[in-house]
Order: C-alpha cells, then sequence, then structure tokens
C-alpha cells in the first residue's frame, strides 16, 4: 500500500490479503521505542535471539497448526518443509532470520500512512476474513472499524470478504482468494 501511494504510475490494480497497517503511536513512544530496538539490537548480535527449533517436521506442522486451526495436516506438512528444514543438529529450523523478532524502531503514523493511501491511483481490491484477525492480534489498540475508515483514504477501494477463514485467508479458502483476484485484475 506504502509502494502503491510512492509510486502510482507502477502500479496496475492493488490486492491487499489482511494488510492492516499497526495500531496509531504517538511521539511519546518513540524514546522507549529506540531504546528496545537498541537493546534488541544488542541481544541480536550477542545471539540471544534465535528462531525456535523443532524435533521433526510434524512437529514444525503442528505449529502451523497451532497458529491456522483451519489448515489441514496435509497442508500444514507441505508448508513446514517450505517453512523450515533440519540443522547441522538434526532440529527442524525455520527458514528465517531472527533479526526479523527486532522491533521496528520507527512508529507507525497513521498520517503518513493515509497520505499514500490518497495517492494511490490504481484500483484497489482489499480481502478480509470474515473471522476478525484484526481484533484478535490488537485487541483495542486497533478496530477493524479504524481500518475501515483508513481505507477511505484511497480512491478507488473495494471491500471483500472470504468466509471461513482467519488471518491466513490464502491458505484457508485458496481457490476463492484466487477467483476474488482473478475478477479483479481482469477488469
Amino acid at each position: 500500500m506504502l509502494y502503491a501511494g510512492a509510486r502510482p504510475q507502477r502500479i496496475r490494480r492493488l490486492v491487499n490479503l489482511e494488510g492492516f497497517g499497526l495500531p496509531a503511536t504517538q511521539p511519546t513512544q518513540a524514546p522507549q521505542r529506540i531504546a528496545k530496538w537498541l537493546d534488541e539490537l544488542k541481544a541480536l548480535h550477542a545471539q540471544e535471539m534465535e528462531l525456535k527449533t523443532y524435533d521433526s517436521v510434524q512437529a514444525v506442522a503442528a505449529r502451523l497448526q497451532k497458529t491456522n486451526r483451519r489448515l489441514g495436516m496435509d497442508k500444514a506438512l507441505w508448508l513446514a518443509h517450505e517453512w523450515a528444514a533440519p540443522n547441522a543438529q538434526g532440529r527442524w529450523a525455520i527458514l528465517g532470520d531472527a533479526a526479523h523478532k527486532v522491533v521496528n524502531p520507527q512508529l507507525f503514523r497513521v498520517d503518513e500512512a493515509l497520505a499514500h493511501y490518497a495517492a494511490i491511483t490504481a484500483p484497489v481490491l482489499a480481502m478480509e476474513a470474515t473471522e476478525d484477525s484484526l481484533g484478535q492480534w490488537w485487541k483495542a489498540q486497533y478496530s477493524m472499524e479504524e481500518y475501515h475508515q483508513r481505507l477511505q483514504a484511497i480512491a478507488q477501494c473495494r471491500v471483500a470478504q472470504v468466509d471461513d477463514a482467519g488471518h491466513m485467508l490464502h491458505h484457508d479458502q485458496p481457490a476463492i482468494v484466487a477467483q476474488l483476484m482473478e475478477d479483479f485484475c481482469q477488469h
């Protein structure tokens, strides 16, 4: 969404899959945020921030299913093989970087995000699951109503809800998500 506002001439159509943005922040949070970032960078460089490893690919699949109750074992095992691999000790390690655990030092400023949204010239399809994953993550810090208010800054935005899906709606309802995207991109 930010890129589409910064480079609107490069975007013909944009599909947003539950890209909600973040809760609003206040300038007074900046010192504490930078302090936390510095502490986490120190821990990262001291190799004190590691991604969890698992005994088996089945344990990785079970972890994926814990986060997404709709994910069947067949899909979870397939994803587990894509998401993790055995390390030198024979444990299954996530194929990611522990640096992703480090907090972003920059605050999320809603007014800046809205300026980007207002600069988007392409039609936007904002897909969201009927299960309120935004509310699950952020509780009272950021609501679906606030997200919908932010979307109003986009000149051409359509919201589509995907039934029987959570935040990983492309895992939960891949055929429906693909059809919505295909229909939207063909116009």
